[in-house]
């Protein structure tokens, strides 16, 4: 990096920090969490972050909202929508039992790996990547409908920035791709703006993967200031009623959802991508994420 660059470097985050990329019509009252984003900048975290008014459709923040990050189990969210709109074109086929299968192993997050059960329906892997994000509830669901399929429904969503590239795999080589799932914050707040109110695909299957996503129990990132229960929390809580999805790998901590309260609702979205080599910086970043939390939940409560 050249002298000039680094002094454009700084330049730009020291603008993030000061809330250059706020629209003209954004609330002081998001300061809180461009404060913290611009502080990750200028620490070397690549940020990108998004929230817009549910209703209105009104941009309410945005920092490099356009750029492509990775974002881990986000991509799961296709595959729930190609999983939904089967299931919605023939019913009876969320009672179809599938069988794990060697191949389709993988560790980490998920609880099937767990249980003694060797085969599921299909609706209740659907609810178990929602719920825990299941890696091999989701390797064998992309085995059953095929990534070819996911990455056909998502280019017929109109998403260009938006990607599940891969299956889950505990290693990957110099022929894999490098990421699980990348996305942008643009499209990703669009997605589930769109979920919310029932326009990916059709009311149905929309309906059908919001209700999977509301059973999220990861509530560690954005979703840490709302103070919801991370095991219930599928019906209002002191009129705050949340859905998102998370994803978190070496160095990536990303969080979509929609907040919904008294005042407003808010479709948002915050990728970070950051050097994981010390347990600070971990923090730093989630800490990070809950100050935007505190701003929304301000927003809409």
């Amino acid at each position: 990096m050249t002298p000039s660059q680094g002094s454009e470097r700084r330049a730009r985050h020291a603008d993030i920090r000061r809330g250059k990329h706020r629209t003209d019509e954004a609330s002081e009252d998001f300061s809180r969490g461009f404060d913290a984003l611009g502080e990750l900048a200028l620490a070397g975290v690549q940020v990108s972050a998004r929230a817009t008014d549910l209703a209105t459709g009104r941009v309410l923040f945005s920092v490099d909202d356009h750029v492509v990050m990775p974002t881990a189990s986000i991509g799961k969210v296709l595959l729930l929508v190609e999983v939904a709109a089967r299931l919605v074109d023939g019913e009876s086929e969320a009672l179809t039992v599938l069988d794990r299968d060697p191949r389709d192993a993988v560790g980490d997050a998920g609880i099937w790996q767990h249980l003694q059960s060797p085969s599921l329906p299909i609706a209740d892997l659907a609810a178990l990547i929602g719920a825990t994000s299941d890696n091999l509830a989701t390797n064998v669901l992309l085995r059953y409908v095929g990534l070819e399929s996911v990455r056909a429904r998502t280019e017929a969503l109109g998403l260009t920035r938006t990607a599940l590239l891969d299956l889950v795999r505990d290693h990957r080589g110099p022929d894999d791709a490098p990421q699980l799932s990348i996305g942008s914050a643009k499209e990703l707040t669009w997605l589930f703006a769109s979920l919310a109110r029932g326009e990916i695909v059709s009311p149905e299957v929309s309906q059908r993967v919001v209700g999977w996503l509301t059973l999220n129990t990861d509530l560690s990132m954005v979703s840490a200031a709302f103070g919801l229960d991370p095991l219930a929390h599928r019906r209002p809580d002191h009129s705050v009623l949340l859905m998102n999805k998370t994803g978190t790998d070496g160095g990536v901590r990303s969080e979509v959802g929609v907040l919904r309260g008294p005042r407003a609702s808010v479709a948002f979205a915050v990728s970070m991508y950051y050097a994981d080599t010390q347990l600070s910086s971990r923090l730093a970043v989630l800490d990070g994420m809950r100050q935007v939390g505190l701003d929304l939940l301000e927003f809409v409560h």
